[in-house]
């Protein structure tokens, strides 16, 4: 049932609505202060007007990274609502398990295998294409191996292109579909981290933004989700992936900081999954409170390099 609101305007521009004001939609009652009233349509909360967002177009979704940290938190919440998930990880034991508990698709596939990615994708109708895998390594590129800036690359680059290249033009063809793709702050402010990793989530803004004019006419919508520090497993895999580089790095990374969790990074992609179908969130950057990117590095030198 409509509602009714009341709204008080001096007589002088209560005049200028007359014209608009009838006995249908309204009335207005002149004097030194008039009153114009006028039926408006209750807004629906959100968990009333959920059904009949786009998420409900969606029926399947393809999640990277699928095990641990967002991944996992995506794949839960997608397969919560009801749709078909296809969680790609390297972990078979870990895709076992997360299969049985939300009954998602487990594909073990090394997302530096393209063979095996175009495996996956023959015959594949993929609504809802989630690139969140990612790699990071300690250091900087100036004490990097060959293996640590391709698989740097090829992971969190290349898979995404080539998941794109396989999935997005069925997507533009049924003209429907979401590419969500998680860069991170790291891509946007440079800070002192590896400079191959700055640079591939650099490539993802841009990838994102780029992706938008490929997809142009048809209703396939492109998000990046750019995070801060969120407690994840990345730290305790630079430091070594075994219990105690994980209990280290939470000592380090998290203890006494107020961080993100997995589930605040995946409320942003909910959002803008469940954004009207002529509305694009094209980017979201979610950090702490207390995380604040920017600052300036002026490094004195006290003496000169020594043979200069």
């Amino acid at each position: 049932m409509a509602e009714m609101y009341s709204f008080r305007f001096p007589a002088s521009v209560a005049r200028s609505y007359a014209a608009i004001a009838n006995g249908d939609h309204g009335s207005l009652v002149l004097g030194r202060c008039a009153s114009l009233r006028w039926t408006v349509q209750p807004t629906l909360r959100p968990a009333e007007r959920r059904s009949s967002l786009p998420l409900s177009d969606y029926s399947s979704a393809l999640v990277t990274g699928a095990t641990a940290g967002i991944g996992a938190a995506l794949v839960d919440r997608l397969t919560q609502r009801g749709l078909v998930v296809h969680a790609v990880a390297r972990d078979v034991r870990r895709l076992e398990d997360l299969a049985a508990r939300t009954g998602a698709v487990p594909h073990p596939v090394d997302l530096r295998d393209v063979a095996a990615l175009e495996a996956i994708a023959e015959g594949l109708e993929i609504d809802v294409l989630a690139n969140v895998g990612g790699v990071s390594r300690p250091g900087n590129v100036l004490g990097s191996s060959r293996d640590d800036l391709e698989d740097l690359v090829e992971v969190n680059l290349g898979a995404v292109l080539q998941l794109t290249r396989l999935f997005v033009p069925g997507m533009v063809e049924r003209d429907r579909g979401h590419v969500i793709n998680v860069s991170s702050i790291a891509g946007r402010y440079n800070f002192f981290g590896h400079t191959a990793y700055h640079a591939t989530k650099a490539a993802i803004h841009q990838l994102s933004r780029q992706l938008r004019n490929d997809v142009l006419g048809r209703r396939v919508r492109v998000t990046e989700i750019c995070p801060g520090r969120v407690e994840t497993e990345i730290f305790g895999r630079n430091l070594g992936g075994t219990p105690e580089a994980l209990a280290a790095a939470h000592a380090e990374f998290f203890e006494g900081y107020e961080v993100l969790a997995a589930a605040d990074v995946v409320d942003a992609m909910e959002f803008a999954l469940d954004a009207p179908r002529h509305a694009n969130i094209g980017l979201i950057e979610i950090m702490p409170t207390f995380q604040v990117p920017g600052g300036l590095t002026f490094d004195r030198r006290a003496d000169e390099v020594s043979g200069r």
